[in-house]
């Protein structure tokens, strides 16, 4: 049954990659699309946790394939759009999720390296998907892609330059992807999960309680309804809070 009590399952047979799906936001989104009826590709790096998630996904009697994968080599993004191609022929819903906090600092002091590694995961590996994955959404009777994003892309709070910077970027290249399909049947959407419990938070708010936070399975409903089939939202950013 699905959260709202009944057998329908909003998601049933659909093809969905969730990136960063691990932990954090993206496991729980993987974990509720599961449940919704979707095979899950679950991309991450960590392989223990990835199994942990398959066991529980699959405990639920969900179903799920797990691609161990550093989304900084980007030439595995195209391994893996590949591999999607041949054993589904088409990708219903990407959800492209995993990020880094970079580092808390005065732009003149960001290290070259922390700046390259934070642009390269939030921003180009998500170009990446983008291009890997296009064609195989626009082969989905409705493609949905869904990025997740953060109020800190529209504020200017010193020492977020990492971060704030490539979530901008991120807002603006996803943007300007739906602008560029509006006449197909692809959608194209941001969630902006507000303050939520993961590792990210704790890492940018050390001193935080996380139990005033919202947990991430509290914002996997945003996701869900961008994801399904009658969703008519393209080209918006959706705040879970």
């Amino acid at each position: 049954m699905n959260a709202e009590g009944d057998d329908k399952r909003r998601l049933e047979n659909r093809i969905a990659l969730v990136t960063g799906a691990s932990r954090g936001i993206g496991r729980a989104v993987a974990r509720k699309f599961a449940a919704e009826g979707a095979h899950v590709i679950a991309v991450a790096r960590t392989q223990g946790a990835l199994e942990e998630l398959d066991d529980e996904i699959r405990a639920a009697g969900g179903a799920c394939t797990l691609v161990p994968a550093n989304l900084t080599d980007h030439g595995r993004i195209e391994q893996i759009g590949a591999a999607v191609f041949e054993r589904f022929r088409r990708l219903d819903i990407l959800v492209g999720n995993a990020a880094v906090l970079g580092i808390l600092s005065p732009m003149g002091h960001i290290d070259p390296d922390t700046w390259n590694r934070t642009v390269n995961v939030n921003l180009t590996a998500n170009w990446r998907l983008i291009r890997s994955f296009d064609p195989l959404l626009r082969m989905s009777d409705s493609g949905r892609a869904i990025f997740t994003t953060s109020a800190a892309a529209r504020m200017t709070n010193a020492y977020w330059g990492t971060y704030a910077v490539t979530k901008a970027a991120l807002e603006s290249m996803v943007l300007t992807y739906a602008a560029e399909v509006i006449k197909t049947p692809v959608r194209v959407n941001l969630v902006d999960p507000g303050m939520v419990r993961t590792a990210l938070r704790a890492e940018a708010f050390p001193g935080e309680d996380p139990t005033t936070l919202r947990s991430p399975e509290d914002v996997t409903e945003a996701f869900v309804a961008l994801a399904e089939k009658s969703c008519r939202r393209h080209g918006r950013i959706v705040r879970a809070y």
